[in-house]
C-alpha cells in the first residue's frame, strides 16, 4: 500500500470509528434504560450493543494498525499503547492512546464478565464512558479532516446525540431517586 493510500486508510478508520463508537454509546444507554429499539425484541438491544462494541474495536484495531504501517509519521506500537510516549503529537497521540487503553480494559473484562462478577464488570464498564470524550477530542486535535464541513457536522450531530442520551438517562435517575424514598415510605406505612 501506498503512504498516501494508508493516509486515507487511517482518516476513514478514525470517522468510522467516532460513529460507531458513538452508536455503541448510545446503545449502551439505551440498553441501560431498558428501552426496545423499534423492530427487535428486548434483549435485541443488548445484542445489538454487544455487535457493535466487537465491530467498532475491529475498526480501532484497524486504525491503530494502519497508523503505525503508516511511515509518513512514526507511529510506534509503543506510542499505540503507552500515552504520552510518541515523537509525532504526543498529547494528541496520547489521548488517543489512553481511550484504546480504556476500550482494551472494556473489551478484555466484557469478554471476561462470567468469571469477574456483574458489580467488577460494571465498575470497568463505567470506562467507556469516559474513553469515548477522549477519543472525540483525540480525533480532534489530530484528525487532519477535524476543520472540514462534513467533519465538523459529523462531530456535532454525534456529540449532540450522545449528549442528548445522557441528559435523558441523567432525567431517568433524577426521576428513580424521586420514586424510591416515597416508595419506601408508602411500603413502611403499609407494613406497620
Amino acid at each position: 500500500m501506498t503512504s498516501e493510500t494508508l493516509w486515507y486508510a487511517n482518516r476513514a478508520t478514525g470517522a468510522v470509528c467516532l460513529v460507531l463508537f458513538t452508536v455503541v454509546v448510545l446503545l449502551g444507554i439505551a440498553v441501560r434504560l431498558r428501552t426496545r429499539l423499534p423492530g427487535l425484541p428486548r434483549f435485541g438491544t443488548m445484542s445489538l450493543h454487544r455487535t457493535l462494541s466487537l465491530s467498532a474495536t475491529a475498526f480501532l484495531a484497524l486504525h491503530v494498525a494502519v497508523a503505525v504501517a503508516d511511515g509518513y509519521v512514526n507511529i510506534t506500537a509503543l506510542d499505540a499503547l503507552v500515552p504520552f510516549v510518541s515523537d509525532y503529537q504526543p498529547f494528541w497521540l496520547g489521548l488517543g492512546t489512553v481511550a484504546l487503553d480504556l476500550m482494551l480494559a472494556v473489551l478484555v473484562t466484557s469478554l471476561l464478565r462470567d468469571r469477574l462478577g456483574h458489580r467488577a464488570w460494571r465498575t470497568v464498564h463505567w470506562l467507556a464512558y469516559g474513553a469515548w470524550p477522549v477519543a472525540l477530542v483525540h480525533g480532534i486535535g489530530i484528525g487532519t479532516d477535524a476543520g472540514t464541513d462534513w467533519m465538523t457536522w459529523l462531530t456535532v450531530t454525534c456529540v449532540a446525540t450522545v449528549l442528548t442520551a445522557f441528559a435523558l438517562r441523567a432525567a431517568q435517575a433524577v426521576r428513580a431517586a424521586r420514586q424510591t424514598p416515597a416508595a419506601l415510605l408508602h411500603t413502611e406505612g403499609a407494613h406497620r
